[in-house]
C-alpha cells in the first residue's frame, strides 16, 4: 500500500513533505509557505506542539487547545508575497476548508511570518 499523502495538499507522502518540519527535532521550514503548510497539517494531525513552536514569541498564546470535533478536510493557497528563502518577512493567504458532523466550514486567513536566526514564524493573520 503507498504512504498516505500529506495533508497540505501537495500530493507527497507525509514524512517527504510536512513530516519533516515536526516533531520536536524537526527542519526549520526553508518558506513562509512551507512553514504554514506545515502548521495546517499540524492542525490537521492534532500536534500542537509545532503549532506553538512555530509561532512567534509575541503573538503566541500561553497554551493552545484543539476542538477534536474539526476535521480538516483540504487546503487551498491563494497568495503569497515574500516569504521566500532570501527573505525575512511573508505573507500567505489561504483557505483550510473543515468539517464539523455535518457542517462545513472555511477558514480564509492572510497571514504573516517573520523569519528570525534562520527559522520561519507565524506572526498573525487577518481572517477574512
Amino acid at each position: 500500500m503507498p504512504p498516505r499523502p500529506c495533508p497540505c495538499g501537495l500530493g507527497e507522502p507525509f514524512d517527504a513533505c510536512c513530516g519533516r518540519y515536526l516533531g520536536e527535532s524537526g527542519d526549520a521550514a526553508p518558506t513562509a509557505e512551507a512553514l504554514m503548510r506545515s502548521r495546517y497539517t499540524a492542525f490537521a494531525r492534532g500536534d500542537v506542539d509545532h503549532l506553538l513552536r512555530t509561532w512567534h514569541p509575541a503573538t503566541r498564546p500561553a497554551s493552545l487547545t484543539l476542538d477534536p470535533s474539526i476535521r480538516w478536510t483540504h487546503l487551498e493557497v491563494l497568495d503569497r508575497v515574500g516569504g521566500g528563502i532570501f527573505d525575512t518577512d511573508g505573507v500567505v493567504e489561504f483557505r483550510a476548508h473543515h468539517r464539523e458532523g455535518q457542517q462545513t466550514g472555511v477558514l480564509h486567513e492572510r497571514s504573516r511570518f517573520v523569519r528570525e536566526a534562520g527559522q520561519w514564524l507565524y506572526r498573525d493573520g487577518l481572517t477574512r
